[in-house]
């Protein structure tokens, strides 16, 4: 039996962020801003009480490891602009995006991005899904947001990975 080039998408999505409910509901407050290595790049609140990550314009080398935290404003940075581009909204700027501040306001907000998501994805008809994608490839004809999709759901697989291995890492130092 066919199934449509959304619904392969969908399927795709669901699979990710089940293994991303997984690790959202063992994280603790404690796993989230944990500093895994001395070179670190996380999440700090400023002095408007605004939670906002670390960040270099240009990647340093070596790469600072991630907190949860980060890679968490991370996700919802790259989720809510590849969501405004869908919707054919101004994108917000990376600046704009702040992280929660604790473990139940990030997994909130993550749900609330999730639900998002899926409003635009489930609106996709196929004609949509066959434009010239807006994000993340401006300029490039040949990419679709059939692409755009399939890079959201493998950028998200890729940080629920990350979100996993550092809070097993971290259970695993504790014991």
């Amino acid at each position: 039996m066919p199934v449509s080039r959304r619904d392969l998408l969908r399927w795709q999505f669901d699979l990710a962020w089940s293994l991303f409910e997984f690790h959202l509901d063992r994280l603790t407050e404690e796993d989230v801003l944990w500093e895994p290595a001395s070179l670190c790049w996380t999440v700090r609140p400023g002095a408007d009480g605004v939670w906002r990550p670390d960040w270099e314009e240009s990647e340093p080398d070596p790469v600072p490891v991630p907190t949860i935290g980060w890679i968490g404003w991370h996700v919802g940075w790259w989720w809510s602009t590849a969501a405004d581009h869908a919707r054919e909204r101004t994108p917000r700027r990376r600046e704009d995006i702040g992280w929660p501040g604790d473990r139940e306001s990030a997994v909130e907000w993550l749900r609330g991005l999730r639900t998002e998501w899926l409003a635009v994805l489930d609106g996709f008809t196929d004609t949509d899904l066959d434009a010239t994608a807006p994000f993340p490839w401006q300029d490039a004809p040949e990419m679709t947001v059939a692409h755009m999709v399939a890079w959201v759901n493998a950028e998200l697989m890729k940080n629920v990975a990350e979100i996993g291995q550092l809070r097993l890492v971290r259970a695993a130092s504790a014991g």
